[in-house]
């Protein structure tokens, strides 16, 4: 039986080449990013493009609404598309899209991007100021919506106060242990405890630099960090996010790299930064290999891949 792959974060400059890969790496659904920096207007054409692509690889893609979305794509073979942000900015600051961009299928956002927006704080802002009372009214919609509330890249102080407020489960879709790289961007276990006390999720990413080997990191080296977490928050609140950014040139890491995409330089991402056994969708198998050498059960790996995301998904979703 082929093992259900589910990602918590992909990035890629997405084309049919991507999508081919993923299929052919036995992807059963992933979350795909369509909004960064991005206002509503631009939010909407990104959907809108999306909503093309989707149509033009329909042979091997389907959109993924609900969880039964999930397994029909494991069941017919294709790949199943969650779009999702990785900012809040696309709401335009208007509570009542929330619910016209379910309409279109978002079911995943992340608060914040790097720095601070009418939310919250980023976790590259000197100041960490928290959730304002406006993030704490968009969470309650986005649980009411069925949106799942994505704190990888938001503030210490904001992602406490989120996971508080919020009367669903939240996530950390794609973030790295700060215990084995003190990056900014990486989670204490202090705070990876926060989320899985109150019955959060967590996503772990394969992003070089956020990695205890930094660009001479391997998939050795991601499995380690996914073991590290999942000895955290449990086997059963763990799972990949891998933050796969295939297809992309060094002017995309400039311009996430600065704030707002325009703005002062926040990190120094030192290169492309892709595993160089996991450089693109096709390599998922890879990953699954290093996790079956590794100490685990077969239903253990088969959480880790997917299952814990399929599960943790039912209550948010």
């Amino acid at each position: 039986m082929k093992p259900i792959v589910f990602d918590g974060l992909v990035v890629g400059h997405w084309d049919r080449k991507i999508f081919e890969d993923m299929h052919a790496g036995g992807v059963t659904a992933a979350n795909c990013t369509c909004c960064i920096w991005e206002d509503i207007d631009a939010t909407i054409k990104n959907i809108a493009s999306w909503k093309r692509m989707l149509l033009e690889n329909s042979d091997i893609l389907m959109q993924v609404y609900d969880v039964d979305d999930i397994w029909t794509a494991y069941e017919t073979g294709k790949v199943g598309i969650i779009l999702g942000w990785q900012n809040s900015s696309g709401f335009g600051d208007y509570i009542d899209s929330v619910a016209l961009f379910r309409e279109l299928g978002i079911r995943v956002v992340q608060l914040t991007y790097n720095t601070a927006n009418s939310v919250g704080s980023g976790c590259y802002e000197s100041r960490d100021l928290g959730l304002t009372d406006y993030g704490r009214h968009l969470i309650w919609e986005m649980n009411e919506q069925g949106i799942l509330v994505d704190l990888s890249h938001v503030s210490d102080q904001t992602a406490r106060e989120a996971i508080d407020a919020s009367k669903k489960p939240v996530a950390y879709t794609h973030i790295c242990p700060h215990e084995l790289s003190p990056h900014s961007r990486n989670k204490s276990d202090e705070q990876l405890h926060y989320i899985a006390e109150r019955d959060g999720f967590v996503g772990v990413a394969g992003i070089p630099p956020f990695l205890r080997a930094g660009y001479d990191a391997t998939i050795v080296d991601y499995v380690d960090a996914i073991l590290h977490v999942r000895n955290v928050v449990g086997e059963d609140q763990v799972g990949i996010g891998t933050d796969l950014t295939q297809g992309h040139g060094q002017g995309f890491f400039d311009w996430i790299a600065m704030d707002k995409g325009n703005g002062r330089k926040l990190v120094d991402l030192g290169g492309i930064p892709l595993l160089p056994d996991f450089k693109n969708a096709s390599c998922y198998p890879n990953l699954v290999e290093e996790l079956e050498r590794r100490d685990l059960s077969d239903g253990q790996v088969e959480k880790i891949t997917g299952r814990n995301w399929i599960n943790f998904l039912k209550n948010v979703w």
